[in-house]
């Protein structure tokens, strides 16, 4: 569950960093598959590519509202490859009926959701060495079949071979060090991952997490950002700028995390802690500012 937890925080920022406008010179290929590979695998499907999550996966959407998420996580090393895998087919079981899927990494296990299911889902999740692939598609108007999962079996196929070109790097960082857990995080147990271009992760064994994501934006979509309603109270943070504020007390989500955002040059960082358990420092804007002005003087 330590694992999962993580991994679902993980993934909470990822999509809300992929609902901020991306910069004009957005990446427009995916890592992990080109677009005649993806047409030669899925030759009756026609994808468009919204998004390449920073080196972390891409997603695309199809001509009739569909949506195909590739996702891949690195991982410290192979045992825990191994662990996060079968959390991922566990949680998938839960979902839908799962067959074991010959020629993608060292497994895989795919499946489609049953024909009464509320959402429709085909996905297939791959274990190959440190890393994990998992594409799932979501369809519209109509079921998630073997006629599909086949096309996203293949699909996998090539992509496992691509995995290493993901952004995700074990030991530095250039937005958080060390010393940035102190107070947050176990730092005995504490792993430093670099997870693209503009954003750093720290964990440790209990999945105690701090999070830098940094973002090319508008001055003036941050300050919609600022006034715009959401599960969480906000706080202004004007020592880190007029832009600055931070959020606590969610209703949704981890409603133990606390969030800073800070914008200069024309970046925004959000500086992310999530604990899992309540913690000392567990919606505190005050104890975590400290690291979000180490931060801010690096934008």
């Amino acid at each position: 569950m330590r694992m999962t937890d993580r991994l679902f925080c993980c993934l909470a920022l990822f999509l809300a960093v992929a609902a901020v406008p991306p910069p004009a010179l957005a990446a427009e290929t995916c890592p992990f598959i080109s677009a005649r590979e993806l047409a030669g695998a899925m030759p009756a499907l026609k994808w468009s590519l919204i998004s390449n999550q920073d080196g972390r996966g891409c997603i695309y959407q199809g001509g009739r509202g569909d949506t195909m998420m590739l996702t891949v996580f690195r991982n410290p090393e192979k045992n825990r490859a191994r662990e996060l895998y079968a959390t991922f087919v566990k949680t998938l079981a839960e979902r839908m009926p799962l067959n074991a899927v010959s020629g993608i990494g060292d497994e895989g296990q795919g499946g489609t959701s049953a024909t009464g299911a509320e959402r429709q889902e085909a996905s297939v999740v791959a274990l190959s060495g440190d890393y994990i692939l998992q594409i799932s598609v979501y369809p519209i108007g109509r079921r998630a079949d073997d006629a599909l999962l086949g096309p996203i079996t293949q699909a996998a196929r090539v992509a496992v071979g691509n995995v290493s070109k993901t952004s995700e790097r074990f030991g530095t960082c250039e937005w958080l060090t060390a010393a940035d857990a102190d107070g947050f995080l176990e730092k005995s147990t504490l792993q430093v991952q670099r997870t693209g271009a503009g954003s750093c992760m720290m964990f440790d064994r209990e999945a105690n997490t701090m999070i830098v994501a940094v973002i090319a934006i508008s001055r003036d979509t941050v300050i919609s950002m600022m006034k715009r309603p959401g599960p969480c109270q906000h706080v202004t943070v004007p020592e880190l700028g007029s832009e600055a504020f931070g959020e606590h007390s969610c209703t949704k989500g981890n409603g133990n995390a606390v969030n800073i955002f800070v914008w200069k040059n024309g970046r925004q960082a959000s500086i992310l802690f999530a604990p899992v358990k309540p913690h000392p420092a567990s919606g505190s804007v005050e104890r975590l500012k400290a690291v979000a002005t180490r931060v801010y003087g690096k934008l």
